[in-house]
């Protein structure tokens, strides 16, 4: 099981579903990961770049908002572009599944959404990263 991921956090803002030319749907969303240890007492955290596929997407867009805790469970996808002559190198987790936990600040009240799984093609991902504004 090379290149898997599980991440709890939660969502910076709410997402956003958009659809490429295949007619695949997909929501990009951040997610806030607070690091294991803090230096000094003040928490650290991870701001982590999902990208959800088709019902998976479509669920995410309707059910979560900024602050929704969530598990998602996935795989790291690299790319690169160029911007001003620079370089530069991303990173996205790929949802395989992603749980609802919580609803923004209330942390009691655990929802029992079922997983959505997904499968999304290369050609997909290349879409999507074509369509990025930079």
């Amino acid at each position: 099981m090379a290149n898997q991921v599980w991440l709890i956090g939660r969502l910076t803002d709410n997402p956003k579903i958009q659809q490429v030319n295949s007619g695949h749907q997909y929501c990009r969303f951040s997610l806030a990961v607070p690091k294991q240890y803090a230096k000094d007492g003040e928490q650290k955290v991870d701001y982590i770049n999902i990208i959800a596929w088709d019902k998976t997407a479509e669920n995410c867009s309707k059910f979560l908002s900024k602050g929704s805790q969530v598990a998602v469970s996935g795989s790291i996808q690299t790319g690169s572009y160029e911007r001003d002559g620079v370089k530069r190198q991303t990173f996205d987790i790929l949802a395989n599944s992603v749980e609802f936990l919580s609803k923004p600040n209330t942390e009691q009240n655990k929802t029992a959404t079922p997983r959505v799984t997904q499968d999304a093609s290369m050609d997909d991902l290349q879409e999507v990263e074509d369509d990025m504004p930079f």
